[in-house]
């Protein structure tokens, strides 16, 4: 092999060492010190600091804020000393005991159909708890998430008996009372339209002023949600004059929501209502809460948080489920307390009953 041969086959393999060892690797290169990461360590990692920054402010502020209505019967109503009650509270007072074990840390924001939105997406409140109907634009495009469904309810409409109305059928050229900024008026729209009837709209900003030009005469019929009918109908000046027509036009799965983009603190909202529905379906009730810690039962364990560490994924308490239950019962004792058969409204569980009972109730299990 002649010289320049050589020098050849040297330079090669100095180059070939040259290269392995002084060029950068691809990002992706993994070295022995650099091992892949496991599912274990990520949930050990916890959520990001991104991620967890509505519950982290919620703590250091020292109570949470809660939007909800500016006042409905069995949903949000403060009565004459300021103090709030009604499904919608409960389930405020519900994630204030999940986070703080105390279901008093909460303030509550009265907010207007057209201005619930803003003070979420601005951040003035951190839940919006207000008889607020789950759809795929409010999910998508505005930038919420949706924990669940605490009420399933429909759209109805409201006449006095003085007119002869008993159907929505007769409503044809009817002038119609209803709150703008809300989903009544595109239901409304489809509704008219499908049947091919013509109508008026007499819409307010708020609601008290559409139920009052109702009230007075100067509308035909008023028209929300079938649940929000029972409610104003106890406050109008003589309730046993007026008839809620039987006939549900849309679907209205009403539920709590928060921003998007905070996966820790949809987490926390999600599986308190989640909590509530478990409890009910596994017998678990305010009064007997802490006799069921002993209980053999595994799911009963999990969810009162004496087995496992399911607090913890959430960045809770174990005892975060069993604190909600304390304050504020189970589901079924919240529908009962607040707008139940036992209550001024009286409404039946039907839709809203355990999925066991022939509802449509159901959470998934903590395990």
């Amino acid at each position: 092999m002649n010289n320049r041969l050589v020098a050849f086959l040297v330079g090669i393999v100095i180059g070939a060492f040259a290269l392995y060892f002084f060029l950068p690797g691809p990002a992706t290169h993994l070295t022995a010190a650099q091992p892949v990461a496991t599912d274990a360590a990520a949930k050990k990692a916890g959520p990001t600091a991104a991620a967890a920054a509505t519950l982290d402010l919620v703590r250091k502020r020292g109570y949470m804020q809660c939007g909800v209505s500016q006042g409905l019967a069995g949903f949000s109503n403060p009565n004459d000393k300021g103090e709030w009650s009604g499904i919608d509270v409960d389930f405020c007072k519900a994630v204030a005991a999940a986070v703080f074990g105390d279901a008093n840390k909460v303030k509550y924001r009265p907010l207007s159909a057209k201005d619930r939105f803003t003070a979420l997406q601005s951040g003035e409140i951190d839940l919006l708890s207000r008889n607020t109907t789950w759809t795929m634009s409010r999910d998508t495009s505005l930038g919420f998430d949706f924990a669940g469904v605490i009420y399933y309810d429909g759209q109805g409409f409201i006449v006095k008996k003085a007119s002869g109305i008993t159907s929505a059928a007769q409503l044809d050229g009817a002038t119609i009372c209803t709150q703008t900024g809300t989903t009544t008026e595109l239901n409304m729209a489809d509704y008219f339209r499908g049947h091919g009837m013509d109508y008026k709209v007499l819409a307010f900003e708020k609601n008290e002023e559409s139920l009052s030009a109702y009230d007075e005469g100067r509308c035909d019929a008023y028209t929300t949600d079938a649940s929000g009918l029972f409610a104003q109908r106890l406050i109008m000046k003589n309730p046993d004059e007026h008839l809620v027509l039987p006939e549900v036009i849309s679907k209205e799965p009403l539920g709590p929501l928060v921003r998007q983009g905070d996966a820790q603190w949809a987490d926390v909202v999600r599986w308190t209502l989640f909590a509530l529905i478990n409890a009910e379906d596994l017998g678990v009730r305010q009064s007997n809460v802490e006799m069921m810690k002993v209980s053999d039962s595994p799911d009963i364990k999990r969810l009162l948080g004496t087995e496992g560490a399911y607090g913890q994924a959430l960045g809770l308490s174990n005892n975060w489920a069993a604190d909600v239950i304390k304050a504020v019962g189970n589901y079924g004792e919240m529908y009962n307390r607040t707008v139940g058969p036992d209550t001024p409204l009286g409404i039946p569980r039907g839709l809203n009953a355990l999925w066991k009972n022939g509802g449509l109730m159901y959470a998934p299990p903590i395990r």
